[in-house]
């Protein structure tokens, strides 16, 4: 599970906020007992049924926050019709990726309960979908594209649903996403239920909006508003770079000391490609996550840096929203985003769940003025940053980058999910191929439980 003890346990335990005994030993068998601020304030109004809007910073226990009580209400809750195999709640969330990742983690918390939990996102095959959703769930997790899909071929029925959950709230309700969320209200044909939405980051004009679909709701914010989005366990290098000097900054940039598990965010696939390739060249174990990949290779180089098999995962902002991987050391922006919001998403990907981390951003000449933005938007104090290169002493004393290091650590290796050439076919565990050994099903879990067993509460 994503989700990890705060470091400090000031905080109450799931169990004295009255959680079901079998949610609160699966948790416990995680290693998790005491909550986070945000699943502190939001627990008693969740499990009540009233409807919110939960506001954290990345990486402090947002998913439990709505998946805790989710579980507990479906599993027995009297204002929840008795489960028949049709679904009782619905997570929706903006990528594939985080999909899987929330769909694990409410496995993982319902392991001690008879509730099947489905993760639905596109990539996939439409018949496995609908078979799964046909032997019965009582919770899915999904994207907006592929739940309509599902729900126009009537294999998605959403006629029952009694929670309603939109993580990354302020994605959901953006431009992009909005008309399909408003077609997921629709299918709700007006059924009773329950609200919340989850997120880092709720410019006011997305809580104005929220609000029009959400009864009476509670904003709960973890934080202080005085508290800065970027906060204090995240050390923050930021430095302009020429583009063509970028590789060679990155390259010894990650021979840092201290440096473990590193995500390097850019703008654009081409980029994503680009850089993941070169830093191969160069020796490093490198995985690939961008929009040119299919799902199963999406998938396998996510699980490759989960378990350690590489420690560099090239990304486009597809991996910048709810990949839960807390002993990321650096997050790079190799390229600055497009917008301030997505800049706060990217370094939330490090200094997590309490632990420390560095965020480096390189700015490219031309992509100053983007940068004076999100530096404004934040208040950063640094609306031009020092000119470096891959030689400046500044670079090295910044980092803690060993002397005389060389841009390149070893023999050339295989992206994780690149596609081959034909040429790389009989080999090169890179491959899409490869990627798909790799690839178990996580779409699904049932427990065998018998539903009889409700006296639980401790």
């Amino acid at each position: 599970m994503s989700e990890k003890q705060p470091q400090a346990s000031t905080t109450p335990t799931f169990a004295e906020l009255g959680v079901a005994a079998e949610i609160v030993d699966a948790l416990a068998s995680r290693g998790i007992t005491h909550t986070f601020a945000i699943q502190e304030l939001t627990l008693p109004i969740a499990l009540s049924g009233h409807d919110l809007i939960g506001q954290a910073r990345t990486g402090m226990g947002k998913t439990l926050g709505f998946g805790v009580p989710l579980l507990d209400r479906v599993f027995d809750d009297a204002d929840i019709e008795e489960l028949d195999g049709t679904p009782r709640a619905l997570v929706v969330v903006p990528t594939r990726e985080l999909a899987v990742q929330v769909g694990e983690d409410l496995t993982q918390a319902a392991r001690h309960l008879p509730i099947t939990v489905a993760t639905i996102y596109g990539g996939r095959p439409y018949e496995a979908q609908k078979e799964l959703l046909k032997s019965g769930v009582d919770v899915v997790v999904g994207t907006p594209g592929r739940l309509l899909d599902l729900h126009s071929q009537k294999a998605l029925h959403l006629d029952h649903v009694a929670i309603l959950v939109l993580d990354e709230a302020d994605e959901m309700l953006d431009l992009g996403f909005l008309p399909d969320i408003e077609k997921l209200l629709e299918a709700l044909h007006g059924n009773p239920h329950q609200t919340m939405l989850f997120s880092a980051t709720m410019p006011g004009p997305i809580v104005t909006l929220a609000r029009t679909f959400l009864t009476k709701p509670v904003h709960i914010r973890a934080e202080g508003a005085e508290e800065s989005f970027t906060h204090e366990q995240i050390k923050k290098v930021t430095f302009q770079a020429h583009k063509m000097d970028k590789g060679a900054v990155l390259a010894k940039a990650l021979q840092a000391e201290g440096r473990g598990k590193t995500i390097i965010f850019t703008r654009t696939k081409r980029t994503a490609a680009e850089v993941s390739h070169d830093l191969a060249q160069r020796g490093f174990t490198v995985g690939a996550v961008h929009g040119d990949l299919d799902q199963k290779a999406r998938e396998c180089s996510l699980q490759a840096f989960r378990d350690g098999e590489v420690d560099i995962l090239v990304a486009t902002d597809v991996a910048a929203r709810g990949i839960d991987i807390d002993d990321v050391t650096h997050v790079f922006n190799y390229q600055v985003p497009d917008d301030p919001m997505t800049f706060i998403h990217r370094i939330g990907r490090t200094g997590r769940a309490g632990h420390s981390g560095t965020a480096v951003t390189l700015v490219g000449y031309d992509e100053l003025p983007k940068w004076q933005i999100i530096n404004d938007e934040f208040d950063l104090g640094l609306p031009t940053p020092p000119q470096w290169f891959s030689t400046s002493p500044e670079l090295a004393e910044a980092l803690a980058i060993p002397e005389d290091v060389s841009e390149t650590v070893g023999p050339a290796t295989k992206v994780i999910g690149a596609p081959r050439s034909r040429s790389q076919r009989d080999g090169g565990r890179g491959s899409a191929r490869d990627c798909a050994r790799r690839s178990g099903s996580r779409t699904r879990t049932r427990t065998t439980r018998s539903r009889s067993s409700r006296s639980r509460r401790r």
